[in-house]
C-alpha cells in the first residue's frame, strides 16, 4: 500500500496530491482567534466535511464546485483507513483566487464594532440606529486577503480585490472580482434561505473560490460550515444583543472569558461545541450525523 503525506498543512485540514485531483482531509483540530487550539474536537473533521457535501449538491443550480467524492472508496488504499471515513473529499485541482469572500446578512462581531465607531462595516456605509444582530437590509460583500498561517487576514474593498486580482491575472482583475462578489451573494442568498426553513440563521459565512482547468470560476475549500459561518438558532432570535451559536463562536466566547487558558479546553466545552455541530447538521440537513 502506498503511503500518502500531505503537502499542505492548513489551520484544520490537510491536503494530499492524488494527481490528476486532491483529497483533503479535515482534521478534528479547531482554531480561534488564528491559533490552533490545544484539544481535538472528536467527529469535527468529519461533520464539517459532510456538511460541505450537503452545501455543494444543494448550490451546483448555482456554481459549479470542486467535490468528486466523499466515498474512501473511490480513493487509492492509504485511504481506506478509519480515520479518513467521513471527513475526507476527494476534490478537483484549483488555482485558488487569493480572495476570502465574506458575506454579512446580520451585523455582529468585528462588523458590530465598527459600526458603532463609523457607521459603516468594511467601509460601507450602513443605515443609522441599526441594534446588535439586526438583520440588514440586503447581504453586503466584504472581501479580505488570505493571510499565511499564524497571520490576520485583512480586510479589503471591492476596488482593491479588483487590484489584488488585476495583478496576478491582467485584464481580468474586474471580471473576476465581481464574478466572485456575484456567486458570494447569490449562494448565501440561497442558502441563508433555506436554513430558515431549518431553524437557523447564517449571520454571515465566507466562501473560497479556483478556476477549474477550463478557467472556470467554481467554488473550492470548504461550504457553510460552523468553522466557515455563524449558525443562530431561529427560535428566540432577538436583535439587540449577542445571540447563542451552533458554531466555533461558543469556543470565542469561553476564550475570551478565560484569557489565562493558553488556548486549552475544558472537557465541557469540548462536548458542547461538538453536540452544537451536531445540532446544525440535523437541523440542516435532516439526517443524524453518521461516518
Amino acid at each position: 500500500m502506498t503511503e500518502y503525506k500531505p503537502f499542505k498543512e492548513g489551520k484544520v485540514r490537510e491536503v494530499y496530491d492524488n494527481g490528476s485531483s486532491l483529497i483533503m482531509v479535515a482534521t478534528d483540530r479547531i482554531s480561534a482567534f488564528d491559533h490552533i487550539l490545544k484539544n481535538k474536537i472528536t467527529d469535527k473533521g468529519a461533520i464539517l466535511t459532510q456538511m460541505s457535501r450537503f452545501w455543494f449538491n444543494f448550490t451546483q443550480d448555482v456554481l459549479d464546485n470542486h467535490m468528486l467524492s466523499v466515498d474512501t472508496a473511490d480513493m487509492p488504499e492509504f485511504f481506506r483507513q478509519d480515520k479518513f471515513t467521513g471527513n475526507s473529499m476527494m476534490v478537483k485541482k484549483l488555482e485558488m483566487l487569493p480572495i476570502e469572500c465574506i458575506v454579512r446578512g446580520y451585523i455582529t462581531g468585528s462588523g458590530w464594532k465598527s459600526y458603532q465607531q463609523s457607521g459603516t462595516v468594511c467601509g460601507i456605509q450602513l443605515p443609522e440606529g441599526l441594534k446588535e444582530s439586526d438583520k440588514l437590509p440586503e447581504p453586503i460583500y466584504t472581501p479580505s486577503t488570505k493571510a499565511e498561517l499564524g497571520q490576520h487576514d485583512e480586510n479589503i474593498s471591492f476596488e482593491q480585490s479588483v487590484e489584488v486580482l488585476e495583478k496576478i491575472y491582467p485584464g481580468k482583475g474586474e471580471e473576476y472580482a465581481r464574478k466572485l462578489r456575484d456567486c458570494t451573494i447569490a449562494l448565501y442568498k440561497k442558502c441563508a434561505d433555506y436554513a430558515l426553513t431549518k431553524g437557523i440563521i447564517i449571520a454571515d459565512t465566507k466562501f473560497e473560490f479556483g478556476l477549474d482547468e477550463n478557467g472556470n470560476v467554481i467554488i473550492g475549500d470548504e461550504m457553510l460550515t460552523p468553522d466557515s459561518s455563524r449558525f443562530w438558532p431561529l427560535e428566540g432570535y432577538e436583535a439587540g444583543h449577542g445571540q447563542p451559536s451552533f458554531d466555533k463562536q461558543y469556543v470565542r466566547d469561553w476564550l475570551t472569558a478565560n484569557p489565562e487558558s493558553d488556548y486549552l479546553l475544558p472537557d465541557e466545552v469540548i462536548e458542547k461545541t461538538i453536540d452544537k455541530y451536531k445540532e446544525a447538521y440535523l437541523l440542516l440537513t435532516g439526517e443524524e450525523f453518521s461516518r
